[in-house]
């Protein structure tokens, strides 16, 4: 029976009730000892990386597109491993009062139905097989975009599209009908993957597969972005991979082992092989067997990777325009090099300095590629490991190139001070006077971070809900983690 104050109740909650969701999660007390500028200033930026998310994902689909806005090449696709960072989007921005709950479910419904429909066989036009899918997917089929040999089903961007998929699961907990639909769907969907299949019959995980060349013999083993993979995969209640698939995939870690630019770490060259396990998972006070015996753990490890690149830029060995303690960060982005016209030979080769496009970028003990172009999300995305020398990059970043390089949704992909060239063909972006070379467009994998970890760094929210997820807690327990929030909580005592 309904009194009138609970009518009422019901009522307000109904109308206001996604309004105060960002209330529902607790600040942490590093977010809460900001000041209310830097809070400001922190949401602002966390607010339009969702809005990149919300207006660019297919809402048919879900599709997530790989780039954004579409660029001059005149290629345009979604991206799977963008697509597992927009999933995650979701909750966050219901948390945060950006999106109704309804809204965000009715998307996510979409997207998990959209993949479990979509066409699983050996066609090269299908959109994935046993489980996985292709790297990149027609915004508007779903299917593999423009069935290109060199579009391969990947592992490790599987892994990260069911990483969304697996905090979906575990944040739409409640009754209603959209939400026990999309448990359903992604358990299922996860439940799909075969697993051991991308195994080729060892312990490690090939990195790609095509129908025109199968495996490409490129095996994920040692520290890398590929922690996301071996622990998603390992969570499988259905296709889990060998159970020595951990240890051969750490055996090699004594060799990046080591001190760089005054930290002992396990190093890594781009930041993005720090960031994107930790955008899902809580490292912290958790080890396997590795960091036991190191006495550390994973986000430590990160904490003082994050340090040494910073202390790089500020050492600045190359010479690059503008590294400082205030402006740096290396990782996996666009850069000013455009494609040499076909046929003819590369006039630039001889340049002093050597200019990218899109590649990997990073320093460490064995790995250097540095031509001077900054990636914002690779300091912004280390947020929650040391919000002290992050946030004063933010704010420097936005004062000296303001809207040069901070724009609707956020950071542009990357910006490059050394590159003031108005001869050299340029795939993305434009030169700025007395600036130099700065991206025109957003990159998913590389939004999907910022927004994660700023989220991780204000609530811990992303963390606390795949905490709940038991293929998450199995995948690390499999993998030799132990301690802290791992460990069974005591039963009380029933005297």
């Amino acid at each position: 029976m309904f009194t009138l104050g609970r009518l009422i109740a019901l009522t307000f909650l109904l109308i206001f009730g996604d309004a105060l969701a960002a209330s529902r999660s607790a600040s942490t007390p590093a977010f809460a000892h900001l000041s209310s500028l830097q809070q400001k200033e922190i949401d602002e930026l966390e607010h339009r990386t969702f809005d990149y998310f919300r207006d660019s994902s297919s809402q048919k689909n879900g599709l997530a597109p790989d780039h954004w806005p579409k660029d001059d090449s005149g290629d345009y696709f979604g991206s799977i491993a963008a697509t597992g960072f927009a999933l995650t989007a979701y909750g966050i921005g219901v948390e945060r009062g950006w999106m109704k709950r309804s809204d965000a479910a009715k998307r996510t419904l979409a997207t998990l139905q959209f993949f479990l429909d979509s066409e699983q066989g050996d066609a090269p036009s299908a959109s994935g097989n046993h489980g996985f899918f292709y790297h990149f997917l027609d915004m508007e089929s779903g299917r593999r975009y423009g069935s290109r040999p060199s579009i391969e089903l990947s592992s490790l961007d599987t892994a990260e599209l069911m990483a969304g998929v697996l905090f979906s699961m575990s944040y739409f907990d409640r009754a209603t009908k959209d939400e026990i639909t999309i448990r359903r769907l992604a358990d299922d969907l996860y439940r799909r993957v075969d697993w051991p299949w991308f195994t080729n019959g060892t312990p490690l995980f090939e990195g790609g597969w095509t129908p025109e060349h199968s495996y490409d013999h490129n095996f994920y083993r040692g520290y890398s972005e590929g922690l996301i993979l071996y622990l998603v995969a390992l969570g499988s209640p259905t296709h889990a991979p060998d159970s020595t698939s951990w240890t051969r995939w750490a055996e090699s870690y004594d060799e990046t082992w080591g001190e760089f630019q005054g930290q002992e770490h396990l190093g890594g060259g781009p930041l993005f092989w720090h960031q994107y396990a930790q955008s899902w998972i809580d490292f912290r006070g958790i080890q396997d067997e590795y960091m036991r015996r190191r006495n550390i753990d994973y986000f430590t490890n990160s904490q003082r990777a994050t340090l040494s690149q910073r202390q790089y830029a500020i050492h600045n060995p190359l010479g690059w325009k503008a590294y400082s303690e205030t402006i740096w960060g290396l990782t996996a982005c666009n850069g000013p090099r455009g494609a040499t016209p076909p046929g003819s030979p590369d006039r630039y080769a001889s340049d002093p300095k050597t200019f990218y496009g899109y590649v990997a970028r990073g320093i460490g003990l064995n790995y250097t590629v540095d031509d001077g172009t900054i990636a914002p999300t690779a300091a912004i995305s280390s947020i929650a490991f040391t919000p002290e020398i992050v946030i004063p990059t933010i704010e420097a970043m936005k004062a000296q190139y303001g809207d040069a390089i901070y724009t609707r949704y956020g950071f542009v992909d990357a910006f490059n001070p050394s590159f003031t060239f108005t001869d050299r063909p340029l795939r993305t972006g434009k030169i700025v006077p007395n600036m130099g070379w700065t991206d025109s467009v957003y990159i998913g994998i590389d939004q999907g971070p910022i927004l994660s970890m700023i989220e991780n760094f204000r609530t811990e929210l992303v963390w606390t809900v795949m905490k709940k997820n038991k293929y998450v807690q199995d995948g690390l327990r499999r993998a030799g983690f132990q301690n802290g929030w791992l460990e069974p909580k005591p039963q009380p005592s029933s005297h």
